[in-house]
């Protein structure tokens, strides 16, 4: 399944780019993430609780920050399993500074998913990756006002 979309955050470049490598701030904003424990350099042990249609599940596994160009861009990696299902993703994110001090984040990716999660189809789960995608940036938006950002 695909990933992709833009976004525009109230916060310069540097700002947004040192709050999205600090784990304490992805922890609070990611949509459902009860965990992030760090395993090593931008490494991290992941633990989501979410709920997808009718399918409502503990997920655990790796996230990875790779590619990394400062300011510029990176690489996430997830890798997640549960009961009742598992997803891989690779979404690449640029992050580029607008004439107002702003800066807009594009994201694209694809997700690959095994077990339930894949049987429920691309059309549910397109909806639920749009809504968790907006959930975190509304949630990213409100920890860089909380940062006076």
């Amino acid at each position: 399944m695909k990933i992709n979309g833009t976004y525009k955050l109230n916060a310069a470049p540097d700002v947004v780019w040192k709050m999205l490598m600090d784990p304490t701030v992805l922890e609070k904003v990611t949509p459902g993430v009860k965990q992030l424990k760090p395993l090593g350099e931008d490494a991290y042990n992941a633990i989501s609780e979410v709920r997808i249609g009718p399918v409502k599940g503990t997920f655990e596994g790796n996230l990875s920050v790779r590619d990394k160009v400062t300011e510029k861009s990176c690489l996430l990696v997830i890798d997640q399993k549960s009961k009742s299902g598992n997803v891989v993703a690779e979404i690449g994110m640029q992050f580029n500074a607008l004439d107002d001090g702003k800066t807009e984040v594009k994201y694209t990716g694809e997700a690959k998913m095994s077990g339930m999660l894949a049987r429920m189809g691309q059309r549910i789960m397109s909806g639920v990756v749009s809504t968790l995608s907006k959930q975190f940036f509304q949630a990213f938006e409100n920890e860089l006002e909380k940062n006076g950002a």
